[in-house]
């Protein structure tokens, strides 16, 4: 490679990774965030590397920020099969990275929720689990929900957790590190476990 070549690179690479750059790429991001989803609350943000589908059925509240990979799936139709979703996250709300959230009905995240990495949350599942489906390649099989996922406010949602369709988290509750959640909680629960259980109840 010629030095000349070798300079643009150089040039090229520092552009992309300067910090004015990056707080251009943010401000664009915001931008399409702003006419392109349903809500998008003031001094909220994108982060610097995210996926979404279907923005125009997610409503975001004020002030919520998220660490990079960041997952929004509204699914409107699969395989000729149409749908409504609605994903809504509240005020106050803080992701870290790979936070990814999937629905054919509703996501409800409430107000000054705190989610740690690596966290799945979704109202459906691939199939319906039955012999039936075993004629079909598992990425091809119908979309089906249990009902939607309402998480309230003021929940703490640690490491590596999976919330399965269906479920409700009381507000103030605790959801412990690599939990699988696939029943319901009532408020100021602290909860852990595969599947997750019931750990102690907070009280003042």
């Amino acid at each position: 490679m010629s030095s000349i070549k070798k300079h643009i690179i150089k040039f090229l690479f520092g552009i992309l990774h300067s910090e004015a750059y990056k707080k251009y790429k943010q401000q664009q991001d915001n931008n399409w965030a702003k006419t392109n989803f349903k809500v998008f609350g003031k001094q909220s943000g994108l982060p610097e590397t995210f996926w979404i589908k279907n923005p125009q059925y997610i409503s975001i509240g004020d002030n919520f920020s998220s660490l990079f990979n960041l997952r929004l799936e509204a699914w409107d139709s699969f395989y000729g099969k149409s749908f409504q979703p609605e994903i809504h996250i509240g005020n106050n709300v803080n992701f870290n990275s790979d936070v990814h959230i999937g629905a054919i009905d509703k996501v409800s995240i409430g107000n000054n929720v705190l989610m740690a990495s690596r966290i799945y949350i979704s109202d459906h599942y691939h199939g319906n689990i039955s012999a039936e489906d075993l004629d079909i390649v598992p990425a091809e099989r119908p979309l089906s929900s249990k009902g939607p996922v309402i998480i309230e406010d003021n929940v703490w949602i640690g490491e590596g957790v999976c919330i399965l369709p269906g479920v409700t988290i009381g507000e103030n509750s605790i959801i412990g590190a690599n939990s699988v959640v696939n029943k319901s909680f009532p408020k100021n629960s602290v909860i852990a476990g595969i599947p997750a259980k019931l750990i102690k109840t907070l009280e003042k």
